[in-house]
């Protein structure tokens, strides 16, 4: 058994307990932002993933993506970890040489969650649940698992050089771009002429960006995986790029909309916390400003793109996510300073790492569109995806899950 330090340990196990805490944060933020009919089952969508990835990630998922590579080409991890055979309290050298292997386990087993979850809030009001169970399991084994070996487990993007320090690519390019494709194939929402589709609770939206942003610091800070200068670099990045993307989306709006909206502040702090993540641990901090200023008037842009274009995507996760990640992953292949954590970017001379991330964005999102649009093409064949134009009207909670997220006025 190797050194375990039981600071880096309990840093990581910490952390791994915030990313957590940030599926449930994402459950209210979707929750806020959806109308009142439709509550429970965005809601639902988030938490149900808690079960059914962690059943994944034991049954082979982790092992597919963290295990030794299959056949040597860099596309897919084996089963040496099925049923966590091996993933014991013993360090692994490649995955955080001082911590325990099941730390390392279930902090990333955390990613695996989220990740999925973000995309439900693109196809939100109109899919049915057994269509998101069967597409939750399809898009984890056939999206996230190898794109995390691709970067993280030792595939080939990682042996071209490719940095994602917390999950650029691996999580917001992989469910931005998915929302985008997913829409396509789902449709636009059917809404009445004098039909609102506002956010019916902007304080749930203000809770779930506050432990959003809480469980960002470890989702950022403890990819460094022990307690380090890497550790607190990440973590002050991370609260750089929010608090400065949240200030210029809010400017930005104010003088495009003429009001200084709550929604519009914490729509942008949560794309500059996504555009950092790729580059937390491997920028300056004033590096991180400039990539939380550029993800706010970016995503913008895409949110304004996307609403002139009439593309539904109901509560703008490819404008956030996907394009925030692209952001972040492209920035950090120029801003990366060798002083940080060894990597060096353009703007110290080194072209191909540039090169390298752009290339991994562009990879990664092809496959991640192509993907989701025929896995959904196809579950569409054996169970509608879409839920009845009925349903759609009264709403999803009562006639998908028969419950209502509000009985005010009921003893």
């Amino acid at each position: 058994m190797g050194a375990i330090n039981s600071g880096d340990t309990a840093f990581v196990l910490i952390s791994g307990a915030l990313v957590c805490l940030m599926t449930p944060g994402l459950a209210f933020f979707y929750g806020g932002l959806v109308r009142r009919k439709n509550v429970l089952a965005i809601m639902m969508q988030s938490f149900i993933a808690m079960g059914v990835v962690t059943v994944i990630w034991l049954l082979g998922g982790f092992s597919l993506a963290f295990g030794p590579d299959l056949g040597g080409m860099g596309i897919i991890g084996n089963l040496d970890y099925f049923g966590l055979k091996g993933v014991g309290v013993a360090p692994n050298p490649h995955y955080g040489p001082t911590i325990p292997f099941l730390a390392f386990f279930g902090y990333q087993e955390m990613f695996a969650i989220i990740t999925p979850a973000l995309i439900t809030g693109a196809f939100a009001d109109r899919v049915t649940f057994k269509a998101y169970l069967l597409f939750l399991v399809g898009w984890s084994l056939l999206v996230y698992i190898p794109f995390a070996h691709w970067i993280w487990g030792g595939g080939f993007l990682q042996q071209w050089g490719l940095v994602d320090f917390a999950g650029g690519i691996v999580v917001h390019v992989s469910a931005g771009v998915a929302a985008l494709s997913s829409v396509i194939v789902v449709g636009r929402r059917r809404l009445k002429a004098d039909e609102k589709s506002a956010p019916h609770n902007i304080a749930f939206v203000a809770l779930g960006t506050g432990l959003l942003w809480f469980g960002w610091f470890g989702f950022n800070g403890g990819s460094a995986l022990a307690a380090n200068g890497v550790a607190a670099t990440a973590f002050v990045n991370t609260d750089i790029a929010g608090s400065i993307a949240m200030i210029v989306w809010l400017a930005i709006a104010w003088v495009h909309e003429r009001k200084p909206t709550m929604t519009g502040a914490l729509t942008g702090a949560v794309a500059g916390l996504a555009a950092v993540t790729p580059a937390a641990g491997y920028v300056e901090p004033l590096s991180a400003a400039v990539i939380g200023l550029t993800a706010a008037v970016l995503c913008y842009c895409a949110v304004q793109l996307r609403t002139k274009r009439g593309i539904d995507d109901a509560l703008d996760v490819f404008a956030c996510h996907g394009v925030g990640g692209m952001i972040g992953t492209i920035l950090c292949g120029a801003f990366a300073a060798s002083a940080v954590n060894g990597v060096s970017g353009l703007i110290e001379g080194n072209v191909r790492q540039f090169l390298v991330q752009c290339a991994g964005v562009a990879i990664c999102g092809v496959y991640s569109f192509v993907v989701t649009y025929v896995m959904l093409k196809v579950i569409n064949v054996f169970t509608p995806v879409r839920v009845p134009e009925e349903v759609e009207r009264t709403g999803l909670d009562v006639a998908l899950h028969g419950e209502t997220a509000y009985e005010f006025g009921t003893p």
